[in-house]
């Protein structure tokens, strides 16, 4: 790699510790705060939420003020917004800070794949991709060991300090990464998002994020609490999500080199496959054992699958593909937060088996539609083929 895409590799990398640092604390912060878990959940349902719905938003301001500079902007923003996570004592405040972070982070990842999207060639887009997930996997190794740990020994209030200050030197940081070209600048708002509307295509894709998000994104967020309700620690609890970041690093790079020679729409079906294995799993027991089983096939699900539809997301409509991409992020995040409101009320009252049940049964119609769609999909003039 060049030291361009290297320098970008942090920018997901800090964007998941601020969003999986907050899983493996719930119960803590609940109880600290004098809080039921279920408005804790909501709080994590606002920021999946602000991150969602501002997808777009940073998607029309990157195309006027630049990738970079709007990368550097959201980041400084976010690290504000994370360190005020910090000082909060009520529901309200939790909330409102939390959304706030979200909305902030939401332009860090699109905003990466944007970056590669208009610099590398389809040919290597998506083991470019796989690449920069590394920095996802890392993100949530750390921030779910590290915020189990803080849990135990210090407090929760150090975990969101602490992202916030690394969002902050981050932001610093990327004034050092090349700006792209700007090949969408001339268009306006409407027409990029006429575009995706009149585009099947880009339709059924932000329809699978949609899904894939309540799915992947909503099992992950409520595991920790799940395995501490079955009588684990936070420590523990927050391990096994670790082992999730630990697995997406590992299947991330076995999927990159498979992509030269193995179709997408297979690689969505696999994924799909771990994804209903692992929620199975996670509905039969929530031991640590179990879990941690879950997690690794949960990150090879996300590997497999979540790169497949993000990098189908970058070729759909490359006239677009800003608009696309942000769409798509928002899809996965709005998908989760409304997974979030629904299973609140149940994770409340610990029917941890029913809720991953659910999302066992979702999984499968989510890998048959993708693959099949996928497979019958046919690359736009001047996307060349991988």
């Amino acid at each position: 790699m060049t030291p361009a895409p290297r320098l970008l590799l942090a920018v997901p990398f800090v964007s998941t510790l601020d969003r999986f640092a907050m899983p493996p604390m719930m119960v803590s912060m609940a109880a600290q705060l004098g809080l039921p878990l279920s408005q804790v959940v909501h709080a994590v349902g606002a920021y999946v939420l602000a991150y969602g719905v501002m997808q777009p938003v940073w998607g029309v301001i990157s195309d006027r003020a630049g990738l970079v500079r709007t990368m550097r902007l959201a980041l400084a923003l976010g690290a504000v917004t994370t360190i005020a996570s910090a000082m909060t004592g009520s529901a309200l405040a939790l909330a409102l800070t939390r959304g706030l972070a979200g909305a902030c982070f939401a332009a860090a990842i699109p905003g990466s794949l944007v970056y590669l999207g208009d610099t590398v060639p389809a040919q290597r887009r998506q083991r470019e991709i796989t690449n920069l997930m590394a920095g996802v996997a890392v993100g949530t190794a750390v921030a779910s060991t590290a915020a189990g740990v803080l849990v135990e020994y210090a407090s929760w209030r150090v975990a969101f300090a602490a992202t916030g200050l690394a969002a902050l030197a981050l932001a610093w940081a990327l004034g050092r990464l090349p700006a792209p070209p700007r090949p969408r600048a001339h268009l306006g708002v409407v027409a990029p998002l006429a575009s995706v509307a009149r585009s099947r295509p880009a339709l059924l894709v932000l329809a699978l994020a949609f899904v894939e998000g309540g799915v992947l994104i909503g099992v992950l967020t409520l595991l920790p609490a799940a395995v501490e309700a079955a009588g684990a620690s936070a420590a523990v609890a927050g391990a096994v999500t670790a082992a999730y970041g630990a697995a997406v690093l590992v299947a991330s790079q076995v999927v990159g080199a498979l992509s030269r020679r193995v179709p997408a729409w297979r690689l969505i079906a696999y994924g799909a496959a771990a994804a209903v294995a692992a929620c199975g799993l996670v509905a039969l027991s929530r031991s640590p054992a179990m879990a941690l089983t879950a997690a690794g096939l949960l990150g090879m699900a996300w590997a497999a699958m979540h790169s497949s539809l993000q990098t189908w997301a970058t070729e759909v409509l490359p006239a677009a593909r800003a608009t696309v991409v942000s769409a798509f992020a928002g899809a996965l995040f709005l998908g989760s937060a409304v997974a979030a409101v629904v299973v609140a009320g149940a994770a409340e009252q610990h029917r941890y088996a029913q809720i991953f049940g659910w999302a066992a049964a979702l999984a499968a119609p989510l890998g048959l539609f993708g693959a099949l769609g996928r497979k019958r999909w046919i690359r736009p003039e001047g996307e060349p083929g991988r």
